[in-house]
């Protein structure tokens, strides 16, 4: 795999990446105004991290969120392949749930190479968000391979908090025989995920997380909600169990966020989430240059703790 994209050329330059010919442009473009960081950085960095990115990216469908002027501008939803997309990326058509669709059928991109990941990048995707099912050989979804919890903090809490219900979720998901890895969502809170057997379908892993939410809700009521109800937020950590439906996505681990800096969805040890249980401010939103030095200097933190990642 070629990772060699630049990070800062002039206002529109050819590459060659996978085999494939790319046209970049305005690769000095600021994407996120609060630190000036351009596309061309942007790009690096995704290209730093497609080897640990694109395992957890195989046979997903993609949504992007697109921030054509940089996150201090509007945003969109892109769920089908872009208009003039190439026709070696490779893209699975389902029915449309009725859900920002546009239509009866939806044609996701699959992004399974570096060519893809930069394809779509240039295009200020920032943000790639997938199911948590796969595409079979069928062409069809699959049951899900991994179930994941949003511990979405409701201020004055923060991560000190999420990072102490994730230990009870953790906890919880370990008696199930199911081991578990945790994600700073690059934005308030934390994401758990556990890797399925593909055993049950997407109603029944949502309901399991509901479970889950709903005992921890009722064993430790001071600290955990496990229902949308925002007059009870303050101070407690909701635990959402819907992002397991079908039809709804989760920012991928590893991928941008559309904030005013390059914060990352980042994958972390279960140790530093111990710590940031004990310690109030152990535990921070990681932004794209830690976490490029974090996989340089320690390669796939998310498979080895959801034991996805290759051995040896």
């Amino acid at each position: 795999m070629s990772a060699t994209v630049p990070k800062q050329q002039e206002q529109e330059v050819t590459v060659e990446v996978d085999g494939h010919r790319l046209k970049i442009s305005n690769l000095d473009k600021v994407l996120y105004p609060a630190t000036g960081t351009t596309k061309g950085e942007v790009l690096h960095y995704y290209a730093q991290v497609a080897p640990v990115l694109l395992p957890h990216l195989a046979d997903r469908a993609v949504t992007r969120i697109r921030w054509p002027n940089g996150t201090g501008e509007g945003s969109f939803f892109e769920k089908n392949l872009p208009p003039g997309a190439p026709d070696w990326l490779r893209y699975e058509t389902v029915s449309s749930t009725g859900s920002r669709g546009g239509g009866d059928t939806i044609s996701y991109p699959v992004v399974e190479s570096l060519a893809a990941l930069t394809y779509l990048a240039n295009l200020a995707s920032l943000e790639l968000h997938v199911h948590q099912w796969t595409f079979g050989r069928n062409h069809q979804p699959k049951n899900p391979d991994r179930l994941v919890v949003d511990l979405d903090p409701g201020a004055p809490a923060g991560l000190h908090e999420c990072a102490q219900v994730a230990l009870l979720v953790r906890d919880k998901l370990a008696d199930l025989g199911l081991a578990s890895a945790p994600v700073t969502s690059g934005s308030k809170g934390l994401h758990l995920y556990a890797a399925l057997p593909g055993r049950k379908n997407a109603e029944e892993v949502r309901d399991l997380a509901q479970q889950i939410a709903k005992e921890l809700s009722g064993s430790h009521a001071d600290l955990v909600l496990w229902q949308m109800t925002k007059a009870k937020r303050p101070g407690k950590v909701f635990l959402d169990w819907s992002q397991n439906t079908a039809s709804k996505t989760t920012i991928s681990p590893y991928s941008l966020r559309g904030t005013d800096a390059p914060y990352v969805a980042a994958p972390r040890t279960w140790a530093e989430v111990e710590e940031g249980a004990e310690k109030k401010d152990a535990l921070r939103q990681l932004d794209l240059d830690a976490v490029m030095e974090r996989v340089a200097a320690d390669g796939d933190v998310f498979g080895r703790e959801l034991g996805t990642a290759p051995k040896g």
